[in-house]
């Protein structure tokens, strides 16, 4: 009886997205819940099996956002988008912690020198440790006010080569409208980037769609809550929504 192969990935390297409020646990008002990090880091552990190099890219919208806390308590943008790149680093440093723990060997990158708990974003050693099996965690944005981490991301898949971003959200992709609004939402299986800018669906800022239409870069946008969800985008399975 003939050995069964096993599935190749459709991408082999990716930048997975997660927003900060992924990480909260709304029942109990935790900021970081660990079983949501247990779970992740299950998740990496098996795309990484079937050969997929991962990067992560973290917000940190369940600590402090930038513009939301802003305009909140009238803190300066600049200032608020400091605290925010800062409170990515706090939930990426969770992440790493979580992950060593499962046995998987990873490395912090800034975008903001801090070299006493992480190292500094320098594209020719993320994608070494890339090429080396570890999984890197980008945090602190682009280092830059005024920069969402939807555009870190978009920024840092494409200098480290990636062949796609995985979003992952609270919902099961991409809409026409809110659908935690309005019950009659269309879901998009597939949408173009300029269809994305044009329409203004609201999943990533237009830069960010712009830098990735530019550069032909593939977005998967999907549930977190869907246990599986990232090894099924990465094999190129039907899931949510395909932005290319």
């Amino acid at each position: 009886m003939p050995a069964t192969t096993a599935k190749k990935p459709k991408y082999r390297r990716i930048v997975l997205k997660i927003s900060g409020e992924a990480l909260r646990n709304d029942s109990t008002g935790e900021a970081i819940d660990s079983k949501v990090l247990d779970r992740l880091a299950e998740e990496l552990r098996s795309i990484q099996k079937i050969g997929t190099q991962v990067a992560v890219v973290v917000g940190g919208g369940n600590i402090f956002r930038g513009l939301a806390g802003a305009r909140a308590n009238g803190t300066d943008r600049t200032t608020g988008d400091n605290m925010g790149m800062l409170a990515t680093v706090i939930n990426g440093l969770a992440l790493m912690d979580r992950l060593e723990k499962a046995g998987l060997e990873c490395r912090v990158m800034t975008a903001i020198p801090m070299d006493r708990i992480a190292e500094p974003f320098i594209q020719r050693r993320a994608t070494r440790h890339l090429e080396r099996g570890r999984i890197v965690i980008f945090v602190a944005g682009t280092g830059n006010p005024y920069c969402t981490t939807d555009y870190a991301a978009a920024l840092r898949a494409n200098e480290i080569g990636a062949n796609a971003i995985l979003k992952a959200t609270k919902v099961d992709g991409v809409y026409d409208k809110d659908p935690m609004k309005h019950k009659d939402a269309k879901r998009y299986t597939r949408v173009s980037h300029a269809e994305a800018l044009q329409k203004r669906l609201g999943v990533m800022d237009a830069e960010a769609f712009s830098l990735c239409e530019a550069n032909k870069l593939p977005i998967i946008v999907f549930s977190m809550s869907d246990n599986g969800a990232v090894k099924k985008a990465v094999l190129g399975q039907p899931i949510g929504t395909l932005v290319a």
